[in-house]
């Protein structure tokens, strides 16, 4: 049985998630490279477009490209290696590259969930104590906040991994397309003390509970509010909407995910357990921005300026 620690330590993991993928790889790819491409554009435009225009430094822009930026981050610790792996006859990865992938997808997820707290705390002070948001939201306190939003969960996830990484393992066939930690956890020997990671993973589950419950809170105050004045419904709708919305589409698939592991339903196909695996890296990442783009008022009003200027620019080069 130790020989299979040594192996993994050495070798690596096979991502066995592949072996009912591999009959329509070449449309898989084609399609996945295609949907990579577009999360990508969508983000990286947003977060330039924010950086370059000076109206949109405020507070709530900010957040929004530390979004953005997180969705970057969590979709190219997936992304490429998965596309390389189509192309390839055996799908490895090594020991290090699963521990970290592992880090980056679950980091990704808590930072998504951290930088939606935040949010939620900036719309709350905006509008139900707008006499206090000045002062309150500083440089310095924003930084301290996008700062919370991104250290916590890297910390955090740090130690995840590195209990992980100190378990003897006594296998190496990961059944899914990506590393995850509790996939690794469960690989563990029968001997391995797990008991100190399932503290640690009950622990973070606590904590990134109660920015849920905070989110709750938050927004529990922002409706009764908002539903005060017109002025408020109407600031609610633009700005808390798409928030909203977002925050929805995570609990949703989180639930979802969440459900799947706890029980493990052994009657779905492999393809439907990696899609369970890997939806919080599909659906959010792509549909944000576009939500985002599509409703915030200054950002559509900057979208729809710098598609004019193009307009007019294409018909003075046409008329040359």
């Amino acid at each position: 049985l130790g020989s299979f620690a040594v192996f993994a330590a050495s070798s690596g993991f096979i991502l066995s998630g592949f072996n009912e993928t591999m009959n329509f790889r070449v449309p898989l790819f084609a399609f996945t490279l295609l949907y990579y491409c577009m999360i990508l554009f969508f983000n990286i435009s947003l977060v330039l477009l924010i950086f370059l225009d000076e109206n949109l430094h405020e507070p709530m822009y900010i957040f929004l490209s530390s979004f953005c930026i997180n969705t970057i981050y969590g979709t190219t610790g997936f992304y490429p290696k998965f596309l390389s792996d189509l192309l390839r006859s055996s799908q490895t990865i090594s020991y290090e590259g699963c521990l970290l992938q592992a880090f980056v997808i679950y980091s990704f997820v808590c930072c998504d969930l951290s930088i939606l707290a935040v949010m939620a705390f900036d719309r709350y002070l905006a509008i139900c104590r707008p006499l206090h948001y000045h002062s309150f939201m500083t440089k310095r306190r924003l930084s301290q906040l996008v700062c919370f939003s991104w250290l916590t969960p890297f910390c955090i996830f740090a130690i995840n991994v590195l209990l992980t990484s100190r378990l003897k393992l006594c296998g190496i066939n990961i059944r899914r397309v990506l590393c995850v930690n509790w996939l690794i956890v469960k690989l563990a020997c029968p001997e391995a003390e797990t008991f100190t990671n399932h503290i640690t993973a009950c622990a973070t589950v606590i904590i990134y509970v109660s920015h849920g419950f905070f989110i709750m809170w938050t927004y529990t105050h922002l409706i009764k509010t908002c539903a005060r004045s017109r002025e408020d419904r109407e600031k609610f709708m633009q700005t808390c909407l798409p928030h909203l919305t977002s925050l929805i589409t995570f609990i949703v698939v989180i639930g979802f995910q969440s459900i799947y592991v706890q029980f493990e339903y052994t009657g779905f196909s492999e393809s439907l357990k990696n899609f369970i695996t890997v939806e919080i890296l599909i659906i959010p990442p792509f549909m944000n921005p576009l939500i985002y783009g599509f409703k915030l008022t200054k950002i559509q009003n900057r979208i729809l300026t710098l598609l004019k200027s193009y307009k007019k620019l294409t018909y003075i080069k046409g008329r040359k």
